[in-house]
């Protein structure tokens, strides 16, 4: 039987190896609609989160911080895909809804996204999969509360790269 550390970090690792993976075979099937990589996240997700999302709330979802999420709305935004509106309650923050052609392009997007899932989870159970999601939820509630309770992650792994040590997520 595999010892507890060990189980741990072949999670890790699979995850980080998985998430890699996952984000190229996905930007293949999206490429053809002319939406990067990184832009594809914060459409999708504004998408998935409805009308007039707070731009905070999307950095939060997409999880990235504002300033990198701005850049991609700027791209999003001269695409025509999403606009920028003033929060009617709140003159000093932003709102995100996709126009037209954003939710006709997004539709498509998840088409694709859909039939890709349906290929590559072919194999998993309804069963496997939920307790793949639930999972990666206490992963990442775990994180956040690292994050929280540290403010901010440990110095450890940038000492390691500035010593030349290599790290494996």
């Amino acid at each position: 039987m595999v010892n507890l550390h060990l189980l741990r970090r072949s999670v890790s690792s699979t995850l980080v190896v998985a998430a890699r993976r996952w984000r190229r075979t996905s930007h293949s099937v999206l490429s053809a609609y002319n939406v990067s990589e990184a832009c594809a996240g914060p459409l999708l997700t504004a998408n998935r989160l409805g009308e007039a999302v707070r731009q905070v709330t999307l950095a939060e979802h997409v999880g990235i911080e504002g300033p990198s999420l701005v850049r991609l709305l700027d791209q999003l935004c001269a695409a025509g895909l999403v606009r920028r509106d003033e929060d009617p309650d709140d003159k000093r923050a932003k709102t995100i809804t996709l126009t037209d052609e954003g939710r006709a392009v997004t539709a498509r997007m998840e088409e694709r996204l859909m039939e890709l899932r349906a290929r590559v989870l072919k194999g998993v159970s309804r069963e496997d999969l939920e307790t793949t999601l639930r999972v990666l939820n206490a992963f990442n509630a775990s994180l956040d509360a690292t994050v929280t309770s540290d403010k901010g992650v440990s110095d450890e792994p940038a000492a390691a790269a500035r010593s030349g040590g290599k790290r494996n997520a």
